[in-house]
């Protein structure tokens, strides 16, 4: 009995609809209900299951995509992707890494919703247009012309940025020390001069409702952390391919730091604190394309 084609591309389903929703219950929902559409389907009649499952995917994520959006206008403060823990091996993977990151799900998340598939399917699977256009239900002209306004789209938010896996992780070695400690010089070193920090506590819990902006505030910001807190347990994790932190309060996990780096400094600080988002934390996801 040969294995059955959803079981053996599951994980590359779930990184599909993780990739286009930036939620892994989203996202595990829409592969629970593509496997009820695979179930249905006479297997004998189609000639390539990979491709035919990753459209049933697409299709369901856009169909989730267009709900959510709704749901987001109403979201309260920045809304930010669930993070996922993933094993060191995604980084070896260094353009899948940069496109599973906190900060390409960020950017991804100003496409539309069919400019978001068509990127996710052609940049990051390399799928063919003609298979694209099938998922998305448009031309394989329309198609390029969408997949080249997202291309522009992304460049123009997410300059590439290549950073050494060593030093990415002493520069998140050094910011968590300065969170740890509380030293503010530590933490000015380590922050670029127009470092961003985003939170999102989505009305759940506290967090800053705008954007941090720039060196001097965020780190004043940040050097209050160990009076307001300090029981907590910082430590090091891995986020959606890359090191990032976890922070601890009274035995529970309170926020997840996933941070970027240029430069030697860290220039973006996502903030992870909505309890809903935080329940896989504890749980590696397996990621593939």
């Amino acid at each position: 009995m040969t294995d059955d084609p959803f079981v053996t591309h599951r994980s590359l389903l779930f990184t599909v609809a993780y990739e286009m929703l930036g939620s892994a219950a989203d996202a595990e929902d829409v592969v629970q209900e593509t496997w009820l559409r695979w179930a249905d389907v006479d297997h004998a009649e189609v000639r390539d299951p990979r491709a035919y499952l990753v459209r049933i995917v697409t299709r369901q994520a856009l169909n989730r995509l267009r709900t959510l959006a709704r749901r987001r206008e109403e979201y309260v403060g920045e809304w930010l992707p669930e993070p996922l823990p993933t094993s060191p091996d995604v980084a070896e993977d260094v353009e899948f890494a940069e496109s599973v990151s906190i900060a390409m799900l960020t950017v991804l998340e100003t496409l539309a919703p069919a400019e978001r598939a068509v990127f996710v399917l052609r940049e990051v699977f390399d799928l063919p247009y003609a298979d694209i256009s099938a998922a998305v239900d448009k031309t394989p002209a329309a198609v390029r012309q969408i997949a080249h306004r997202a291309r522009e789209h992304v460049a123009a938010r997410r300059p590439r940025i290549q950073v050494d896996r060593a030093e990415h992780q002493q520069v998140v070695d050094r910011f968590l020390a300065a969170l740890r400690s509380g030293d503010l010089q530590v933490l000015l070193d380590v922050l670029a001069p127009d470092v961003v920090l985003v939170a999102d506590g989505g009305g759940e819990v506290a967090a800053v409702r705008r954007p941090v902006v720039g060196r001097d505030r965020v780190a004043t910001l940040l050097s209050r952390f160990r009076t307001i807190a300090p029981d907590a347990v910082v430590g090091t994790v891995w986020l959606n391919g890359a090191p990032a932190g976890r922070i601890d309060l009274a035995g529970e996990l309170d926020t997840a730091v996933s941070l970027e780096v240029a430069d030697g400094r860290i220039t973006r600080i996502y903030a992870i604190r909505n309890p809903h988002k935080l329940a896989r934390l504890d749980e590696e996801a397996t990621l593939s394309r």
